[in-house]
């Protein structure tokens, strides 16, 4: 049986399980056993996966304008669907309405006044003081740090750096580097192979803990916030995404639907974008048939700063807050919310709380009180999952399109 069927079985069992078992089980404790041990296992491939596959591919680009086209390209769309996204969810919390109840701002009904002061330790404790602090995150004092923190900001930027500078050492000293590295990844990736074998098992073991401890419950408070959003996240993910495929990359949107299932079915039972990566890569690379030149640049980019599931639901919040408490914002302020979860999505990974540091800091920016917050950990989970799902496959279209850009004509061609 396939590896993507292995584990959509395991995903339905896990819900069945998760619904009937007490979170007082003993069950319950093995699948939170279990489950700690393959996110221990995917977290630990992930950042010599990224160093090596970036460096890797960085020093073969002995072009540099191929390496500045790639680099451009990839930004700009990446950029680009994260917009996408915030403007999808936007549109979605204006014309569903979950603030508003029965013509009146749900306030009193959230129980809004309530909370803040925890809620505002929390946030304010976190390392996400301003959108300068995304940009200042990028250089790291101390890449060893960086590398033991999952900084994935600053690993990038400086796996980039390096990878560049490799690929200009002349003669043997230079060959040694681009063959060490190569090699390093080519070790991960068999290692990734490994710990993939036990997906089925490790996806049931997280998804029926998750439901074992919320069950039903998780997706009846703000219900109408909730499913607007998760309406959003699906029509970025099978409409606006999509398309992009079909009029940029001239593939088959189903086929690569295909491609990413097993990579989607894991970021949606991990919760991680970065820990789903090595997941991501197998299924570019080996599914769709996307070169490790493009891969080895773009993931790893893509798990660090882009999450359009992420943006999607930071704006979706913060005008559903604001929707609560009876606000009417204007346009200008819209687009700050809009121009904020754009920002603040793409320097968020690795922070604890990450969601909700970014809508702290988009609530800050509009004048929201942040016991807000606090009505929004009662979906955040299962959302969580959907947009975790959402932010993996935006990274996979991005390898596609740059890759077709890029001139790749056997990309999607390959029976799956």
């Amino acid at each position: 049986m396939k590896s993507h069927w292995q584990i959509a079985i395991a995903l339905g069992l896990a819900v069945l399980v998760g619904m009937l078992v007490p979170s007082d089980s003993r069950v319950f404790a093995a699948c939170g056993f279990v489950g700690g041990l393959f996110l221990n296992a995917l977290k630990m491939v992930v950042v010599p996966l990224i160093v090596s596959s970036i460096i890797s591919a960085m020093s073969t680009f002995g072009d540099a304008g191929a390496l500045s086209r790639i680099g451009v390209r990839t930004m700009l769309f990446y950029t680009a669907t994260t917009v996408l996204a915030v403007v999808t969810g936007l549109a979605m919390v204006n014309l569903v309405e979950p603030g508003i109840v029965d013509g009146r701002p749900a306030r009193e009904l959230l129980g809004l006044a309530s909370g803040a002061g925890q809620l505002s330790e929390h946030v304010s404790s976190a390392k996400l003081s301003d959108v300068g602090d995304v940009f200042y995150r990028l250089v790291t004092p101390n890449p060893i740090k960086a590398a033991a923190e999952s900084d994935l900001l600053g690993l990038v930027f400086f796996s980039m750096l390096f990878g560049i500078f490799a690929a200009r050492i002349p003669g043997a000293a230079g060959q040694v580097q681009r063959d060490f590295w190569a090699g390093v990844r080519e070790t991960m990736m068999h290692i990734t192979a490994l710990v993939m074998r036990c997906a089925p098992v490790g996806v049931f073991a997280l998804v029926a803990k998750a439901f074992s401890a919320t069950g039903a419950d998780a997706i009846r408070p703000l219900a109408l916030f909730f499913f607007a959003t998760l309406g959003g996240l699906l029509f970025h993910l099978l409409v606006t995404m999509s398309l992009l495929l079909a009029v940029i990359g001239r593939v088959s949107p189903l086929r690569m639907l295909r491609a990413m299932t097993p990579a989607l079915l894991t970021g949606f039972s991990t919760s991680s974008s970065a820990g789903t990566l090595p997941v991501t890569l197998d299924c570019l690379r080996h599914r769709a048939g996307v070169s490790e030149r493009v891969t080895g640049f773009t993931l790893p980019l893509g798990a660090a700063i882009n999450l359009d599931g992420t943006a999607l639901y930071e704006c979706a919040a913060a005008m559903f807050l604001a929707q609560a408490y009876g606000l009417q914002l204007d346009l200008v302020t819209q687009f700050v919310i809009v121009a904020m979860a754009v920002v603040t999505s793409m320097g968020v990974t690795g922070i604890p709380s990450a969601s909700l540091v970014a809508i702290a800091v988009i609530l800050g920016a509009v004048g929201l009180p942040l016991e807000g917050l606090g009505v929004l950990l009662a979906v955040d989970r299962v959302l969580d999952m959907c947009r975790t799902a959402v932010n993996v496959y935006g990274d996979g279209c991005g390898a596609v399109v740059i890759g077709r850009l890029e001139g790749e004509s056997d990309i999607l061609s390959r029976p799956l």
